[in-house]
């Protein structure tokens, strides 16, 4: 009976504050929402990727896999003729842009219908409802699932108009695809099948194939097997198995994905916050009934399993908002996470939020967690503190200001310990981040003290500026230290986050525009349209790109082509360059002399590799790096390391006949024109336009236009970044508004005692409004130098250890100045309700007991 009183007791109180309970509940929310976003968001892009690799590659148990330009047809016939030939199937894969419909990726699937059997169900077989006939005869047939021809708009006989590499290519829906179940049907949404013949026309690989897949039997008959068939491949061919593909982008896009799973949990630190104001003040506000409580006979355990239970039934109420809210806000995050990936990474197409229980149990777990550790020290401090002394707020506050400077010594113990894990050379993330986390916590320790000291001497000044009213704000903010501190310790974290993102992103975008002021030396640039925007891995047509070089106007010229090799298995970006006749040489180093290191490279087993390769390989001038060529493994000299800021996987640069010595591929993916003496940059843009005419879509930009766009990319691809940030800010803000709210209210009886002792409503609003603007400012100076500490953390251990970049920390005045402001706001707010309510409020009312 007396637990169900209690119980009853601490509902009724959550009832009775609605304004600050719905504010907690819906910090926690929040705090959870983005965590299980971002998660949801990150595991649906993989998990599309992941479906459609399975999808592609079957039964296959191997693939066999050539160089950049893949396998000769011949190569199939040998595998076929082998004694004890392997069951094998030829492959031709390529990605298409619709230009009809939603314009999506599509993945042409080139393959023999007749050896597909032991591989893909759902291809088509002879006496099946598809017309084998005119899927192997009608020029451009192609076979889609009705779910993706209904997206695109359309039925059998209809045609699909497609975009490969700035080529229009026409196809033609013979039939439609019935996949058994929905998995199948999702998986195969951005599959067009089609023969062999006509995906090598219509992606441009006449006489190749992408892969050859093969089914060998398990366990050591299939390695028997697999060692036999080694040695007769050709050279350059290599066995993989299906999943190295999946394994390599995963280990490609990890840093990323942590680095959003970390700025994500930004959000649930504060939140935690919240929890703890939210507990604290919920205790604080009821140390007298629950001093009477102890005094009738209700027990210690009792008390802490009060408190505790109202953290749970907040937490859990919020932590199932806050996973609803996730999902929601998961399917606008998975669109920018899509668009980010497409840009840096790999081509990969979501159709929909994939909800994966690990996640949301997760979630759970972490908003419960968070909300229960958070509510542990006020619980703790309930039941232990004797019925005499929970009945006098002035003790509790005197405890506050008596261990302020023992959690000042333990913040500096802190701040140390993240000072080590953060100097730790290790490239591994977990230390840094576990450093970084300290270095939060250590300055959330040591405000009480500061804010103490820092009050008391601006009592003074604003005693000076606004007389009585600004001496009582700057010692009413020291006599409620227990919850001022924590209030301005999680507006401070807040800031001090929006500071070290907003000036790692500003840092990193100065270093972009200064490497690419150095890098993008030409004139005028020339590439096909590429679906992996920072790859730019797509060709010219045959021809195309000696016909642009010899434009009239045009002084010299260079090309450059970019394929993927495998580098220990994983894809590698690998240019080739030809600087023809010009003598520059638009490359800046981090190891090496220029002047040798461009002797050195013209070797025929010399290469250059970006700084991000450098780190993550552990090679330095001088080490040898093994590429998987045409003409089987072969190794190469690093003769320097290079600053390259555009990919974070690293890329490799060899000269063009060093490239064409080691691969059977003459293709060039973009061409740079130097104009010549007097000759107006933008004339020769339309002439080099008019020279391509309508045989392939280019991208033809002028220097400055290129860099714009670079830099659009690079803006879009740190969009999801800010929008984590604004959610980390909203977090706090409403943490503050309700920490701030609290305080303000917690004090009404102590407004009602000014106002019924002359104050006027004018004047408790300028009390309110002073105080809280003092809290505001002393946030904003405690968050910026932890913000500038964090950013420098980011940009010097964080990124570099993540991508392997070496960036240069700017600390722009705009960037502290918003922080400030944003700092200022908050508090600002949050005293105006408080204000209105006591301003309007009857002293003698406000001041009866209950």
């Amino acid at each position: 009976m007396r637990q169900r009183l209690l119980v009853l007791a601490s509902l009724r109180h959550l009832g009775g504050h609605p304004w600050l309970t719905a504010l907690s509940l819906l910090g926690i929310a929040l705090g959870v929402a983005v965590v299980v976003s971002i998660d949801l968001a990150n595991a649906s892009a993989m998990r599309a990727f992941e479906q459609s690799t399975d999808t592609v590659a079957g039964r296959a148990t191997h693939q066999l896999v050539g160089g950049p330009a893949g396998l000769p047809e011949s190569v199939y016939r040998d595998v076929r003729l082998l004694p004890e030939a392997p069951t094998a199937a030829p492959v031709v894969e390529g990605y298409v842009r619709a230009r009809s419909g939603d314009r999506r990726t599509l993945t042409v699937l080139g393959v023999d219908p007749f050896a597909e059997a032991p591989f893909r169900p759902y291809m088509p077989r002879s006496g099946g409802r598809v017309d084998l006939n005119a899927f192997l005869t009608e020029p451009g047939a192609a076979l889609l699932t009705r779910r993706a021809a209904q997206a695109l708009g359309l039925d059998v006989g209809s045609t699909l108009d497609v975009g490969v590499e700035g080529v229009k290519r026409r196809l033609h829906v013979v039939a439609l695809l019935e996949p058994e179940d929905e998995g199948s049907a999702r998986a195969l949404d951005s599959l067009v099948l089609t023969d062999i013949s006509t995906a090598q026309e219509v992606l441009g690989q006449q006489g190749r194939l992408s892969r050859i897949d093969l089914k060998l039997p398990e366990g050591e008959a299939g390695e028997a097997r697999l060692a036999s068939l080694r040695p007769l491949l050709p050279e350059g061919a290599e066995v993989v198995r299906p999943r190295a593909r999946g394994n390599a982008v995963e280990q490609m896009t990890r840093a990323f994905r942590t680095n959003l799973t970390a700025l994500s949990l930004l959000a649930l630190v504060v939140g935690t916050f919240l929890i703890y104001n939210t507990m604290t003040f919920s205790v604080v506000q009821r140390r007298e009934q629950l001093g009477r409580l102890r005094a009738v006979g209700i027990t210690r355990g009792e008390l802490f399993a009060v408190v505790l239970g109202e953290a749970a039934v907040l937490g859990m109420v919020g932590t199932v908002a806050g996973l609803l809210l996730g999902v929601l806000l998961g399917r606008g995050l998975v669109e920018l996470v899509t668009r980010t990936l497409n840009d840096l990474y790999l081509v990969v197409s979501v159709r929909g939020l994939s909800l994966e229980p690990f996640t949301l149990a997760k979630g759970l777990l972490l908003g419960l967690g968070a909300t229960l550790v958070a509510a542990l020290l006020p619980a703790w401090e309930a039941a232990r503190s004797a019925p005499a002394v929970t009945l006098r707020r002035s003790v509790l506050e005197d405890v506050a200001r008596r261990r302020a400077p023992r959690l000042a010594l333990l913040g500096l113990g802190v701040l140390a310990l993240g000072t080590g894990l953060l100097a730790l050379p290790t490239p591994a993330l977990l230390p840094a981040y576990g450093g970084l986390f300290s270095v939060l916590l250590g300055s959330a320790l040591l405000v009480p003290w500061v804010t103490a000291r820092l009050a008391g001497a601006a009592a003074a000044p604003l005693g000076r500026a606004f007389g009585l009213l600004g001496r009582m704000a700057a010692r009413g903010v020291t006599a409620s230290l227990s919850r001022t501190a924590v209030a301005l310790a999680a507006l401070m974290v807040a800031v001090a986050t929006t500071v070290g993102v907003g000036l790692m992103v500003t840092s990193f975008r100065a270093t972009v525009a200064e490497w690419l002021e150095a890098s993008l030396q030409a004139d005028v640039f020339i590439s096909p349209p590429s679906l992996v925007t920072r790859r730019g891995g797509a060709t010219f047509t045959p021809g195309l790109a000696e016909h642009l070089r010899a434009t009239p106007g045009v002084a010299a010229s260079t090309t450059i082509r970019t394929v993927q090799v495998r580098v220990d298995g994983v894809p590698t970006d690998l240019r080739s360059v030809d600087f023809g006749d010009t003598q520059v040489r638009p490359y800046r180093f981090k190891e090496g002399d220029p002047e040798r290191v461009w002797k050195d490279w013209e070797a025929p087993d010399a290469v250059l590799v970006s700084e991000p390769f450098a780190f993550h390989r552990r090679v330095g001038v001088g080490g040898t790096v093994e590429l998987a060529t045409d003409k089987g493994p072969r190794r190469f000299r690093v003769v320097g390391v290079y600053f390259d800021y555009g990919s974070d996987a690293g890329t490799l640069l060899m000269p063009r006949s060093t490239y064409l010595h080691h691969f059977d591929d003459a293709r060039v993916s973009g061409v740079a024109l130097y104009a010549a003496p007097g000759q107006d940059v933008d004339a020769l843009v339309t002439r080099v336009r008019e020279r391509a005419g309508d045989t392939q879509a280019l991208s033809i930009s002028s220097n400055r236009a290129l860099r714009e766009t670079s830099l659009e990319v690079f803006d879009r691809t740190f969009t999801i970044t800010h929008v984590l940030r604004l959610l980390a800010v909203g977090v706090a803000f409403i943490g503050v508004l309700s920490a701030l709210m609290a305080l303000q209210l917690e004090r009404s009886r102590e407004f009602a005692v000014l106002r019924a002792t002359g104050l006027t409503p004018r004047q408790l609003w300028g009390l309110v409004s002073l105080q809280t603007g003092l809290l505001g400012v002393l946030a904003g100076l405690f968050a910026l130098p932890l913000g500038v500490a964090l950013a420098y953390v980011l940009v010097h251990v964080i990124n570099q250890r993540s991508f392997g970049w070496t960036l240069q920390l700017l600390v722009d005045p705009g960037v502290l100045l918003q922080a400030l402001g944003l700092a200022l706001l908050a508090a600002g707010l949050a005293g105006l309700y408080p204000s209105w309510k006591m301003s309007r409020a009857n002293p003698a009312m406000a001041l009866r007991e209950e």
